[in-house]
């Protein structure tokens, strides 16, 4: 793997992702980050994934407004960071099954 060079890039942020590659299913990641993060926390990035699948899914601005309750402002940064970012959430999606790896939509 190459070292990834990130504007967030430090020790310990390198710590705290080593610990979250460490949890083993889906209770230890609920008991951690509810431990780590605030509900709102939580909901909020939880809220950005979602709004990332709908827009990989060609949704439109308002029906994922609609559906998520995000602002247009958070769903065109997210729309932003699909088309210009690192590929973070392409990674995501990819594995979750939301991207082919040739990143054609998923089919329904």
């Amino acid at each position: 793997m190459t070292d990834y060079n990130s504007k967030i890039k430090s020790k310990q942020v390198d710590d705290f992702f080593e610990a979250i590659l460490q949890l083993k299913d889906m209770e230890e990641c609920y008991r951690f980050f509810e431990d780590i993060c605030t509900v709102k926390e939580i909901q909020s990035i939880a809220q950005r994934l979602e709004v990332a699948k709908l827009l990989t899914l060609n949704k439109t601005y308002n029906e994922i407004e609609k559906k998520t309750g995000a602002s247009t402002a958070t769903i065109s940064r997210i729309n932003r960071s699909l088309n210009y970012g690192v590929d973070g959430y392409s990674i995501v999606l990819e594995r979750l099954g939301y991207i082919k790896k040739d990143k054609e939509d998923k089919t329904e």
